[in-house]
């Protein structure tokens, strides 16, 4: 979180700066931010304070420690540094540290360098709506806007629009610690420090964030109520399977994969004067298809569109590469994932997933995995189709799958080229 001249030694609470943390100043930021932000209020004070000469300004490790500058204190007006207060509980409570080591494990991402780049993804995540309406933007404040993108999105879109350039170069000492990124920083207390929460712990304050969030209704940003309704829907055994499934699914061989002449093959060297392409590995492109018939509930479809938000996670966050195809008795449009709330769920129909099956695929480009959400009340293709296939079941009892103007009906078995998760249940995937 920046405050202060960027670059500048003085602005960055250097290592050695004379006098101690004023915790009285510290505190009264806290008050006011909990003040302005009241549903923030149990994040905010289940921080704990740790005094530190080490970091830029104020960070935060995935244990909810705070470690605080007293330089940068000093110099820091109270109200901004209400707003860095809220900056960076907001970092934990998003989950910024789980979601970089994700990101960084399924993009390939390493180093200093990456880790700088998912800081700012994320201050852009946060400051696009956190300021305003009683709170104070520090100065400094990293925006998209400063970066030439749009706000609205997520860490994750972020990350994959810009690179580290002449419009990053002042935020090199941007550091709002292992809460931010998740990579370890040295002056950590890990987990065995004191006065760090478990991860129970975390839970129970972010949903309890959640819960105040919920309760009042338009007061807070729209990237806030998008986080608390995900945070009421907390993931289950069946989340994680749907998840491994479409991983498994998309890293098999010939998934993702395709020749390209940006690196060059080693067999080249064999062949003078010939430039060979290579076999090269990119994200997998998913598409979903969703059953909209009469038979779906609007909390099944509700809970679909999470499960949307929960499969791009599973392939790193790229949104760009997850596509969603409704479909009851015949499969309309395919829409680009670009936010949950934005996709029409067009239905009410009888149920024939052939038609979603087609759609998926006759789009371009061709996906990788299609994804199926259903209550399993249709008819399959009797081919399989040219890309791996994960089917998502709605759970219910065996008796509310029948068609109750046919006592005699029953579903057609899911094919055995699929792998089967069940929604909503710890219920087992094969």
């Amino acid at each position: 979180m920046s405050a202060g001249a960027q670059g500048a030694p003085e602005a960055l609470g250097a290592p050695g700066a004379p006098g101690a943390l004023d915790l009285d100043k510290l505190y009264a930021a806290r008050l006011h931010a909990a003040r302005v932000r009241p549903y923030l209020a149990t994040a905010l004070f289940a921080l704990h304070t740790v005094e530190s000469r080490r970091v830029p300004t104020m960070a935060v490790d995935k244990y909810w420690r705070c470690y605080v500058s007293p330089g940068f204190v000093d110099r820091t007006p109270v109200e901004e540094l209400a707003g860095v207060w809220v900056h960076e509980v907001s970092h934990l409570l998003r989950d910024h540290h789980g979601r970089g080591d994700r990101a960084a494990r399924l993009q390939g991402l390493e180093g200093p360098g990456a880790r700088l780049r998912m800081n700012i993804a994320a201050d852009c995540e946060i400051n696009d709506d956190v300021f305003g309406d009683g709170l104070v933007a520090p100065e400094g404040a990293v925006t998209p806007e400063q970066l030439g993108l749009s706000g609205g999105e997520l860490m994750e879109d972020y990350l994959r629009r810009f690179g580290l350039g002449p419009q990053t170069q002042g935020l090199v000492w941007l550091d709002c610690g292992s809460g931010a990124d998740g990579m370890d920083r040295a002056w950590d207390l890990g987990p065995d420090g004191a006065h760090g929460l478990s991860e129970q712990e975390q839970d129970a304050v972010r949903f309890r964030v959640a819960q105040g969030i919920n309760g009042r209704p338009g007061d807070a940003p729209k990237g806030w109520k998008r986080w608390a309704e995900e945070a009421f829907h907390p993931p289950q055994p069946w989340r994680e399977l749907l998840g491994a499934a479409v991983r498994s699914a998309a890293s098999g061989t010939g998934a993702g994969e395709d020749y390209s002449y940006g690196r060059p093959s080693r067999r080249s060297a064999g062949l003078p004067g010939v430039v060979l392409p290579s076999l090269r590995r990119r994200p997998p492109r998913v598409c979903v298809v969703i059953d909209t018939s009469g038979s779906v509930s609007d909390a099944e479809l509700g809970a679909a569109l999470l499960e949307v938000a929960a499969i791009a996670q599973a392939v790193g966050g790229r949104r760009d590469l997850v596509t969603v195809v409704p479909c009851d008795a015949a499969a309309r449009i395919v829409h680009p994932l670009c936010e949950g709330e934005g996709i029409l769920l067009l239905g009410g129909g009888g149920t024939d997933l052939r038609a979603g099956f087609a759609r998926a695929l006759r789009s371009g480009p061709r996906p990788d995995v299609i994804v199926v959400l259903t209550d399993g009340q249709t008819a399959w293709p009797a081919v399989r189709p040219a890309c791996r296939t994960v089917v998502g079941l709605f759970s219910r009892p065996k008796r509310a799958r029948w068609d109750e103007d046919d006592p005699y009906y029953v579903p057609d078995p899911t094919p055995s080229w699929a792998r089967v998760v069940t929604i909503g249940s710890a219920a087992a995937t094969r």
